[in-house]
C-alpha cells in the first residue's frame, strides 16, 4: 500500500509534463502558421500594389530577306619575286646583303671573283693598242705610196698591198674591240644587281662558295607593288567586275582594293577562281600574309533584327525573348516568345520565331524580368 502511494505522484508528474510539452508545441505551431499567413498576405498585397518595372523596348520588324556578309580567304603576293643568281660560273667573292635588307633597283647584291677576267681585259687592251698602232702606220704608208704612184717611184701593186694591209688592220681593230666589249660584259656579269627595288627574303650562299651558272644566291621580293590573290566560288566570281573596288580585311582592319583581273582557270585544289586585286602602294603587309574578301549576300528568309541583349538562352540551345502584352488593367505584362538565331552582325541578331510584325520586345535587362511581371515601356 505504501509503495503504490509513493509511485502514484510520480506518474501524475510525468503525465502532466508530457501534456505541457504537447501544449507548447501546439502553441508554437499556431504562432508559426499565423506568421506565415500574415507574410503571404503582406506579399500578396505588395505584389498587387507594386509599381510596374520600367523596361527598354524595341519594335520587331519582319523582313522577307536580309543581307549577310560572306568572306573568302586569300593571300598577299608580291608583284615580282625571284631567286637571283649569276649567269656565269665562278667563285663568290662577297655577298653584300642579309635577310631583310632593303635594296634599290640596280644596287649591287653580290660579286664574283674577277681576277682572271681583269687580266684578260688588260691583255686585250694591249692587243688593241698594238693593232691600232699598226693600222696608223699602214694608213700613213698607203697615203705616201698613193702619191708616189703617179711619178712611177712606187708600183701600183705595192700601193695596193699597202692599202689592203691597212684595211685588214682595220678589221683586226674591230675584232679586238669586240673582244674587249665581250670582256666588259663578262666583268659586268660578275656583279649581281637588283632588277627591281625590294627586300631580300633569303640568302642562300656565303662568301667563298663556288657557284655554277644560275645557282640562287638570294631571293628578292618586290615590296613596292603587292597583289591579293583570293579564291572565289565560280558562281560568285561571275558577279565581280574588273576595275571595280571591293572591300577586303587585313588583320581585322578594312581595306579597299581594285580588282585587276580574274584568272580564266579553276584551282584544282580549292575548285575556286582566283581574283587578283591591286593593293594600295605603301601598304604595310607581307608576302604570303592572309586576308579576306568581304561580299554581301542576299538570304531569302523571313525574319527580323533584334539586339543580342534582348535574347535569353533557354533549354537545349533554344532562345527566347520577352514581348510586351497588354493586360486587362491597362498595364503591360512580359510574355515569353521562342526565336531562332539565323545570323549575327555586331550587336544585332537576325531571328525568326513566334514574334509578330510590330511586336514590342524588351531590349535590355531581360535577366531581371520574369514572364508575367508587370512592366512599363520607357523606349520604343
Amino acid at each position: 500500500m505504501n509503495a503504490q502511494s509513493t509511485n502514484q505522484p510520480t506518474r501524475i508528474h510525468r503525465t502532466l509534463g508530457t501534456n505541457l510539452l504537447f501544449i507548447a508545441l501546439a502553441v508554437a505551431l499556431t504562432v508559426a502558421l499565423s506568421a506565415g499567413l500574415h507574410w503571404r498576405a503582406n506579399a500578396a498585397v505588395s505584389s498587387v500594389t507594386k509599381e510596374p518595372l520600367p523596361v527598354a523596348v524595341t519594335r520587331f520588324e519582319l523582313h522577307d530577306s536580309y543581307q549577310r556578309q560572306v568572306s573568302f580567304l586569300g593571300v598577299i603576293e608580291a608583284g615580282r619575286k625571284a631567286d637571283l643568281g649569276f649567269e656565269a660560273p665562278g667563285k663568290l667573292e662577297r655577298v653584300m646583303v642579309r635577310e631583310g635588307h632593303v635594296v634599290a633597283q640596280g644596287e649591287v647584291i653580290a660579286e664574283l671573283d674577277s681576277v682572271r677576267l681583269q687580266a684578260q681585259r688588260r691583255g686585250t687592251v694591249a692587243d688593241l693598242a698594238r693593232v691600232e698602232s699598226e693600222l696608223e702606220l699602214a694608213r700613213l704608208k698607203a697615203k705616201r705610196q698613193r702619191d708616189l704612184v703617179a711619178t712611177g717611184a712606187v708600183s701600183r701593186e705595192a700601193s695596193d698591198e699597202t692599202r689592203l694591209r691597212a684595211q685588214a688592220l682595220e678589221a683586226q681593230v674591230a675584232a679586238v674591240s669586240a673582244a674587249l666589249d665581250d670582256l666588259d660584259v663578262a666583268l659586268a656579269k660578275t656583279r649581281l644587281t637588283a632588277p627591281y627595288a625590294g627586300t631580300v627574303a633569303a640568302r642562300y650562299l656565303d662568301d667563298g662558295a663556288v657557284v655554277t651558272s644560275g645557282t640562287p644566291i638570294v631571293r628578292l621580293v618586290e615590296t613596292a607593288r603587292l597583289e591579293a590573290h583570293i579564291g572565289v566560288p565560280v558562281e560568285r566570281a561571275t558577279s565581280l567586275r574588273e576595275g571595280a573596288t571591293y572591300a577586303l580585311r587585313l588583320r581585322g582592319e578594312p581595306l579597299d582594293a581594285q580588282l585587276a583581273s580574274l584568272r580564266p582557270d579553276i584551282d584544282p585544289m580549292t575548285r575556286t577562281r582566283t581574283a587578283v586585286f591591286e593593293l594600295p602602294e605603301g601598304l604595310n603587309a607581307l608576302d604570303g600574309e592572309s586576308l579576306t574578301l568581304v561580299l554581301d549576300q542576299r538570304v531569302d528568309i523571313r525574319g527580323g533584327w533584334l539586339p543580342i541583349e534582348a535574347l535569353l538562352e533557354g533549354q537545349r540551345g533554344a532562345w527566347t525573348v520577352l514581348r510586351l502584352d497588354s493586360a486587362s488593367s491597362g498595364a503591360y505584362l512580359a510574355v515569353r516568345e521562342a526565336v531562332e538565331i539565323l545570323d549575327t552582325r555586331g550587336d544585332m541578331a537576325f531571328v525568326r520565331g513566334t514574334l509578330q510584325d510590330g511586336a514590342a520586345v524588351i531590349s535590355q535587362g531581360v535577366h531581371r524580368v520574369t514572364p508575367g511581371l508587370p512592366v512599363q515601356p520607357v523606349g520604343d
